[in-house]
């Protein structure tokens, strides 16, 4: 093994099991076209796995389940960096992520401000949704995905609840920022965000 591939392996197992990432993540290492040739040898060998065109994760090995799907909010991010574009992730999956529903949305709808994108992965089909800007405040963070879980729960749900809930997965520098943000949200959520500024 070269020296381009022995430090593209070493970066891939560093970031362990569970990776997600494209060639461009090795541009310092090597020359592009051994950077490509090592990652298809990669592939071929079963180390890594190709998602779709230019996407690649080392992927996740169950003792019983075998090889796990990839998580599809990094493979979305991954797909939006490819353009430079930013991700939001839905609101019905924030509501789940951050525990306001029980309920798994049956898409995995994600919202960017760059071009619309669909991958199939398995059994997984991953969807970006062009979206305004205003659909954008934090993305990519926690308080991000806050205000997304807030506006898909909505003004009727239990506020209690919902201050419950959040502030026990947000922490506190989450729960500053999602203040910061508050003028991007509904008036309904003003009151739920201010008592998680001070919860």
């Amino acid at each position: 093994m070269n020296s381009t591939a022995a430090s593209i392996l070493k970066r891939i197992r560093v970031h362990g099991r569970g990776w997600v990432f494209t060639p461009r993540n090795f541009l310092d290492l090597g020359t592009r076209r051994a950077i490509d040739r090592t990652v298809a040898r990669l592939t071929h060998d079963k180390t890594i796995r190709r998602l779709t065109q230019g996407v690649y994760d080392y992927p996740r090995i169950h003792k019983k389940l075998g090889i796990l799907a990839p998580n599809p909010d990094d493979v979305a991010a991954v797909l939006a960096a490819k353009t430079g574009s930013r991700v939001q992730v839905s609101g019905a999956r924030a509501a789940n992520l951050l525990g306001l529903t029980d309920q798994v949305p049956a898409q995995l709808v994600y919202l960017t401000d760059g071009p619309a994108h669909r991958v199939k992965i398995g059994a997984q089909t991953i969807r970006l949704k062009p979206a305004r800007p205003s659909k954008f405040p934090g993305a990519g963070t926690q308080a991000g995905l806050a205000i997304q879980a807030i506006r898909a729960v909505g003004p009727n749900a239990n506020k209690d609840f919902v201050v419950r809930q959040l502030s026990q997965v947000l922490n506190s520098n989450d729960k500053q920022q999602l203040a910061k943000l508050i003028q991007h949200t509904p008036g309904w959520s003003h009151e739920i965000i201010r008592r998680l500024k001070g919860a």
